[in-house]
């Protein structure tokens, strides 16, 4: 999109190593304690398959579940229960790595637009969830909203149906003039980029895509426009060379450092009001449905 590169003032970009692969509930989890230590933030992706016997098996798994587990107990597919249970498996292994706690002693709840958080131990750690085929990534952060979000780097999808939904006018425009091949690759990574963000705020896909701007600077790092200050930080991986995992991340100042978390960016002011959690994955609708996408509280 935008070759601009970053603005005068602006704070430097947050470095982004690829998300750590975790094959199992018994990790290796040292990997993300040290990012968590490093730089408040970690990303981890596994599969399935690596997890579904252990999280299935698991002795523990009702308390591991917690206020998920009528849910899972009742759900009418056998692959949705499979769904729940792994990836909210995986979910409270990584924040409990994080937190070097038991993964049972953590209570997981959900906001409106069904956005994952902690209550009580770990409610100052912020978590997001995707998953895609195979693949579950979870996002963890100590230092600011994190939101991730992954899609299959080869899904074959339609620039002109998707293009008033995903992109403002200067992002198709500038898609347009791109091969097809190229088109593809830039227009999943702009979709994915733009929901692990309003994942980070809280929104999901309740707030328009179209709405929120994004450009590339020289180096090839995705920016959000309006975000003269440069609070947010974002990046996009292939992970075991078959998928995308984008994620977003801003950096806020720690709990009683001079003059707190920072102000919200110009493209968060629309943003609505905080509502406390509940334990139940709200089934509220989405504004845009894409062919094979999940709703907000199943990712």
């Amino acid at each position: 999109m935008s070759a601009n590169g970053p603005a005068r003032g602006r704070t430097p970009a947050l470095s982004f190593p690829p998300p750590c692969p975790v094959p199992g509930p018994d990790g290796p989890w040292e990997e993300v304690q040290e990012r968590i230590e490093a730089t408040g933030r970690a990303v981890v992706h596994t599969t399935w398959g690596q997890w579904l016997t252990p999280a299935l098996l698991d002795p523990g798994l009702r308390t591991l579940l917690g206020h998920d587990w009528p849910r899972y107990r009742q759900h009418p597919a056998a692959a949705g229960r499979m769904t729940l249970a792994v990836s909210r498996a995986v979910l409270k292994y990584t924040a409990a790595a994080a937190l070097q706690v038991s993964a049972g002693r953590l209570d997981l709840a959900y906001l409106p637009g069904g956005r994952p958080v902690l209550r009580g131990l770990g409610a100052d750690l912020r978590v997001s969830l995707t998953h895609t085929d195979e693949l579950i990534a979870v996002g963890v952060s100590t230092a600011g909203p994190i939101g991730v979000d992954a899609e299959s780097a080869g899904r074959r999808i339609s620039f002109g149906a998707l293009r008033r939904h995903v992109c403002t006018a200067e992002e198709a425009e500038l898609l347009a003039a791109l091969p097809e091949e190229e088109r593809t690759d830039r227009l999943l990574r702009l979709w994915t980029l733009k929901e692990a963000y309003t994942k980070a705020l809280g929104h999901g896909m309740r707030r328009r895509f179209s709405a929120v701007g994004f450009g590339w600077d020289a180096a090839g790092t995705p920016r959000l426009a309006g975000d003269t200050a440069g609070e947010w930080a974002f990046a996009t991986h292939l992970v075991g060379g078959r998928f995308l995992v984008s994620e977003a991340h801003r950096q806020e100042a720690p709990a009683g450092a001079p003059g707190g978390p920072p102000a919200p960016s110009p493209a968060e002011q629309a943003g609505e009001p905080v509502r406390l959690p509940s334990t139940a994955p709200p089934d509220a609708p989405r504004v845009i449905v894409f062919p094979g996408r999940r709703g907000p509280a199943q990712r």
